[in-house]
């Protein structure tokens, strides 16, 4: 869509230090473009680094006005609100950045060419959650292939799938091993440069579309999965047509290490044990013996909140119940879970 060198402002207006700009945190950790510049006016004259902890060195501005400073050729929408919808509040900021050239990244639900179609000159919208016009319907043709699928499964929302997920395939092309990636968010379509908006697609295709792109990269030894949501959230529906979709051989599970409940607003609901967690996600890729039942590889826990030893503490703790190859990828690194994957 973009060449790699074109250089990025991320707008984060009010999200630079919370989840909502989780699409900000993947672009800074995992872009291949240059970013010049961050937008949150809450910590305007800061650097990322001195504003929130996270190691970048990137200038956080307090306007779009400020940004245009800073010459980038891209706008990116770095905030994924809960609803992925996009405010009123940013018609304006927008609407300048456009008028000036910039083009737009949009990551959430808006159409935002059809909104903002009327400023563009040489610039363009990439609307990352338009899905095309047609997908087949799921026949677990991916069973079919000979390769390893990895899934990865979240017990809640924002638990760091795709994070572990980018970590490995990156960890495996290292190695030099034929891998592929399928990304099936905004974050990861936006990182990788396609991919298919799973929460975009209509139910009754959305395992289709997901069969369709792992059967485009059936010549990779490895396949891994972007996963979405989970089992244990009752809003969420994707887990189920990735499974039928991908037909994964492995599982990859993904942890909030700090949470016992699920995230605001099911709050109330309360996080399976990890062993009974486990083998639901299991038994249901094998449905019942119709279809391959997938083996879950390892655990990527998310330790973000707590310090260094109360985090291994966590490692220890859930390798000790459940038996699995446990670290953070972040704060320890992915060798557990890339040699978990490279023996099995």
């Amino acid at each position: 869509m973009f060449a790699s060198n074109e250089p990025l402002c991320i707008f984060m207006e009010g999200a630079l230090d919370n989840d909502a700009g989780k699409m900000g945190y993947g672009l800074m950790r995992f872009s291949k473009h240059p970013i010049v510049c961050v937008i949150d006016s809450n910590f305007q004259g800061y650097t990322v680094l001195e504003a929130v902890g996270l190691p970048y060195d990137i200038p956080v501005v307090g306007n779009i006005q400020e940004a245009l400073g800073y010459n980038a050729s891209i706008l990116v929408l770095g905030i994924a609100p809960s609803g992925g919808r996009f405010p009123d509040t940013w018609d304006e900021p927008i609407s300048i950045g456009l008028k000036h050239g910039l083009s737009l990244i949009n990551g959430l639900h808006d159409d935002l060419n059809a909104r903002f179609g009327h400023l563009l000159k040489e610039n363009i919208i990439w609307d990352v959650r338009k899905p095309k016009a047609s997908y087949p319907i799921a026949s677990g043709k991916a069973a079919e292939l000979q390769n390893k699928r990895i899934l990865m499964v979240g017990t809640d929302m924002a638990s760091g799938k795709m994070t572990a997920g980018l970590e490995l395939y990156a960890a495996l092309l290292d190695k030099g091993i034929n891998t592929g990636f399928v990304p099936t968010g905004q974050i990861g379509i936006t990182i990788i440069g396609n991919g298919i908006p799973l929460d975009a697609i209509k139910v009754d295709h959305a395992a289709g579309s997901v069969q369709e792109a792992v059967l485009e990269q059936k010549d990779k030894d490895v396949i891994i999965i972007e996963g979405q949501g989970s089992f244990a959230h009752p809003g969420s529906t994707a887990t189920l047509p990735l499974m039928r979709g991908s037909q994964p051989t492995h599982l990859i599970l993904c942890h909030k290490a700090a949470h016992n409940h699920l995230r605001y607003p099911v709050s109330h609901i309360p996080i399976p044990p990890l062993d009974e967690f486990i083998r639901l996600n299991e038994s249901m890729t094998g449905v019942c013996g119709s279809q391959i039942q997938a083996k879950t590889l390892g655990i990527a826990l998310n330790t973000v909140g707590l310090s260094d030893e109360e985090a291994e503490q966590k490692v220890a703790e859930t390798e000790n119940k459940t038996g699995l190859p446990t670290t953070d990828v972040i704060r320890f690194g992915i060798d557990k879970l890339l040699d978990a994957v490279l023996n099995s």
